[in-house]
């Protein structure tokens, strides 16, 4: 399935006939229908010309030849029925033809959602922590809904919108050509009109949707944030801001809302006003040329006809207008920087227990020439267990982040088991090394979930996980075990239970490299104890990272690296450090 990777309406077009055989399909049912259609209007002058007013064209007399023979009630229901079952046929083909192009516009915005998704599973995630989550959802739901609406309905319609008016011109030009060119002449003086008024609606969609935007996030980080905003006491504040995106939103939706249906009246006006004017002509063709009452009649019938399509043709332009703002909406998704894209040749992870990294000359900037993280250097062993010490802010969170690869480099080299990073996916190193959080997060679903994250695992190993974690005790007084709801962000579990949550679903991932960034933080000294002596034989081959504050963690380290603001100061054994000067080691940590 080719994804699009860029919202252009030439794109959209171009997708759109990617789908050769069902746009035929419906181009033919569009030519059928609409014959059908516009072939109505030429019973008129049989009905008045023939029947009332005794002008022969020669169609009652057919139909006595070759049907059957009537009066002229028996006329006027035979052509009856047979101007009802076109209009029938016709309005079945229509149906289906709307039914092909809707399949196409799904298909085509099920694409670009799928391709949007994609891009966004692969954005870098210095994107991430500064998107407006509402941003993006109404750019993936009300910005692809109105491509949906362009390409299901409008494209569509405009198909049909031509033909009806090339095959009434064709009638028209048949009928009377002296009236039908007049008629020609002036109509495409509307469509010029409204292609003026067209510009503006554009725009004002466009700010309609931003203000949608912007309530939506507003809105959405309310929500998310509710359990601090009301620990903080501060509900009438940040509802009042998502009311005020509200009334934003209900000022642009009215500007858009009366001022594009001024537009559409404006246009129509034009339209009617054109009616008169034709009307008026076509009386004086019967006075002063060969036109027959029937077919002046025919004539003002098409003018009907040609009504709608060239109401077609004028929203047309209004909708093109909100499909390109729309697009440049949603290719501002396509413009979030990604993370590299590496050719991996070589995964030093396979087939091991454990892994060395060494660290050469990093620096890292969140911000351009704002270093994070200068010049540091570490060589973590395979199968040791190393810890990380600082103040805070000394880098040591975002270390670990770089580590286990939530940020690409700026400057230096980490080499995982010999294989520089450089030559290795960040999803690879992800799936090989995984950090625990301080704060881990939780989906707002059972417990099994947040331990398996959607995973297929044996009973026995989940078993197995949660008696590491120290979780046997919490899951037997859940009311429902591990089909217990947890909550959102797991608000119904302490602090210590989450990050005893997190410490499971890490055994079952079973990494190479294990960090643990303040991951017991909100145990209990027995508990962590505990802990640690339930975990020794599971880590006892692998690698592992410990950045902590309690000084008994610490000393379990082998080796020990303080950081202090963004550099390595100072690195030893704990017994090194501590014959130095332990009040120095204690106040690092």
């Amino acid at each position: 399935m080719k994804m699009i990777k860029h919202c252009t309406i030439k794109g959209i077009v171009k997708q759109l006939f990617t789908y050769r055989q069902e746009v035929l399909l419906g181009n033919v049912i569009a030519i059928i229908a609409t014959l059908l259609v516009v072939a109505i209007p030429l019973f008129i002058p049989i009905l008045v010309d023939e029947l009332l007013l005794g002008k022969e064209h020669g169609f009652i007399t057919w139909i006595s030849q070759n049907i059957f023979t009537s009066d002229t009630k028996g006329y006027v229901f035979f052509i009856l029925v047979v101007i009802l079952v076109l209009r029938v046929i016709s309005t079945l083909l229509s149906i289906f033809q709307t039914k092909i192009f809707v399949s196409i516009s799904k298909n085509i915005t099920y694409k670009m959602r799928v391709s949007l998704l994609d891009h966004l599973q692969r954005v870098s995630l210095k994107e991430y922590e500064m998107m407006r989550v509402g941003a993006v959802t109404s750019k993936l739901v009300t910005d692809v809904e109105t491509i949906d609406g362009f390409v299901s309905s409008t494209i569509s319609k405009l198909i049909v919108a031509v033909l009806l008016l090339l095959f009434s011109a064709i009638i028209l030009l048949w009928i009377h050509w002296q009236l039908a060119i007049f008629i020609l002449i002036t109509n495409p003086i509307v469509v010029l009109f409204t292609v003026k008024l067209a510009r503006n609606i554009g725009e004002l969609k466009k700010e309609e949707n931003k203000a949608v935007e912007m309530f939506q996030s507003a809105l959405t980080e309310t929500l998310e944030l509710f359990h601090q905003i009301r620990a903080a006491n501060k509900e009438a504040y940040f509802f009042e801001q998502s009311r005020i995106k509200a009334e934003a939103l209900r000022t642009h939706a009215i500007n858009y809302g009366y001022k594009s249906d001024r537009a559409l009246k404006y246009s129509y006006l034009v339209f009617l006003a054109g009616y008169e004017i034709f009307r008026a002509v076509s009386i004086l063709a019967v006075a002063y040329s060969d036109l027959s009452v029937g077919l002046m009649l025919a004539v003002f019938s098409y003018l009907w006809v040609m009504v709608n399509p060239i109401q077609d043709i004028i929203n047309f332009q209004y909708v093109l207008s909100t499909a390109k703002a729309a697009c440049k909406r949603i290719n501002s998704i396509y413009e979030m920087e990604q993370e590299p894209q590496i050719e991996e040749t070589q995964n030093p992870f396979m087939g091991k227990h454990a892994i060395d990294i060494v660290v050469n000359n990093l620096s890292f900037a969140y911000q351009k020439d704002k270093y994070i993280l200068e010049n540091i250097s570490m060589e973590i062993k395979q199968g040791s267990k190393v810890a990380i010490v600082g103040a805070s802010g000394s880098g040591k969170t975002t270390l670990s982040n770089i580590l286990v690869g939530f940020y690409p480099l700026d400057e230096g080299e980490i080499r995982y088991g010999g294989v520089s990073n450089k030559n290795l996916k960040l999803s690879t190193i992800r799936e090989n090394i995984h950090l625990i959080l301080q704060h881990p997060k939780l989906f707002n679903d059972t417990m099994l979930f947040n331990l398996t994250l959607g995973k297929s695992y044996a009973p026995e190993v989940i078993q197995k996980a949660l008696h590491i974690a120290q979780l046997d005790d919490v899951i037997a007084r859940l009311d429902l075990g591990l089909d217990t709801l947890v909550g959102k962000d797991g608000i119904k579990l302490s602090g210590g239970q989450r990050q005893r949550v997190a410490i499971a679903r890490m055994i079952l991932s079973d990494p190479k490299v294990v960090i643990f960034d303040e991951s017991t933080s909100a145990l209990d000294v027995h508990t962590e104890v505990k802990l640690f002596e339930a975990l020794h034989d599971f880590l006892a081959d692998k690698t592992v990272i410990t950045i902590a504050h309690r000084l008994s963690t610490i000393k379990s380290a082998a080796f020990i690296y303080v950081l202090e603001d963004g550099k390595v100061v100072d690195s030893g054994t704990p017994r090194e450090l501590l014959s130095k000067d332990e009040s120095y080691f204690s106040s690092m940590i």
